[in-house]
């Protein structure tokens, strides 16, 4: 029986979002910021707040600690109605970030911690069976989940379970190949840079039609710009939507809710990279990445 509309698998940790004089200079020197916020973070973390934010029915399967972090991440979720599905973190202290925030980019320092503790075995075929889709999140921060997820995504399809990706940077920009795992993904979500260094190619439309020619959609976020989504036989393009910005962290993650949300409902690609487009643009109005992710009406009622 079906529990959930997405299982979201992945990373979630608190954030240390820095802003103000936030560039590092060495030497002992003293800087002074203008905030700091202890916030909700993960790509996966956020993907799900922002899915039961937009009405879906939610879960998420992350390794977290039994520590003072652990506890700020279970105590969130509840409160943004997802449902903490805990694996085991094999000892680990639960993942820290720190977003060095300034109004056009960022920086982020990231304790793995219990962010790698994920396995392929950890993403059982009994809760396969509990969701609609099942999208996995934060790929190059977690090897070992990484290793098996071909096979995990193999295992949703025949359980009539659909995917998605969003491997998010690499802190080692090695960019290993994941031909395989997107054999078996029905959506890849990455951002403009991503897409370029896992194709090895500069041209976003050369790079995607690459990907696609694997047999999955891919649909590229391109911050201001909006969105461009890819698929076998067609691809097509929508803009953000203008607001006075406040911080970009989990914009990403946002966006993909967005989407998924659109997708699930039945909407077509055309409609559904609208919806992500603005529910990226619209989290980055406050500090954090889910302190003013988008509803329903906020999407709909511009």
């Amino acid at each position: 029986m079906v529990e959930f509309d997405v299982l979201v698998v992945g990373d979630a940790n608190p954030d240390l979002l820095l802003r103000g004089d936030v560039r590092p200079r060495f030497g002992q020197a003293e800087q002074l910021l203008t905030a700091a916020d202890l916030v909700l973070g993960g790509s996966a973390a956020i993907t799900a707040a922002g899915c039961a934010r937009l009405g879906l029915r939610t879960a998420l399967l992350a390794a977290v600690g039994d520590d003072v972090f652990g506890g700020l991440v279970r105590a969130q979720l509840s409160a943004l109605g997802v449902t903490l599905l805990a694996a085991d973190g094999r000892g680990a202290p639960t993942g820290l970030t720190v977003v060095l925030s300034e109004p056009d980019d960022r920086g982020m320092l990231t304790l793995p911690g219990t962010i790698a503790a994920l396995r392929p075995a950890d993403v059982t075929d009994d809760l396969l069976t509990l969701a609609r889709h099942v999208h996995v999140a934060s790929l190059y921060l977690q090897p070992g989940l990484a290793a098996g997820l071909a096979g995990v995504f193999e295992r949703a399809h025949r359980k009539n379970t659909t995917t998605s990706l969003d491997t998010n940077w690499d802190p080692a920009e090695r960019w290993e190949s994941i031909a395989a795992i997107l054999e078996h993904t029905d959506v890849f979500l990455p951002n403009a840079n991503e897409l370029r260094a896992i194709a090895g190619l500069d041209d976003t439309d050369e790079a995607a039609s690459k990907l696609v020619a694997s047999g999955t959609t891919v649909v590229m976020k391109n911050g201001a710009a909006g969105a461009r989504a890819w698929w076998p036989g067609g691809s097509c393009d929508a803009p953000g939507r203008s607001v006075d910005v406040v911080d970009t962290t989990g914009a990403g993650d946002s966006f993909n809710a967005g989407f998924l949300t659109a997708r699930l409902a039945g909407e077509n690609m055309e409609t559904a990279i609208g919806w992500a487009a603005v529910a990226g643009s619209l989290s980055t109005r406050a500090a954090g990445g889910t302190a003013a992710q988008a509803t329903r009406a906020d999407i709909l009622n511009p």
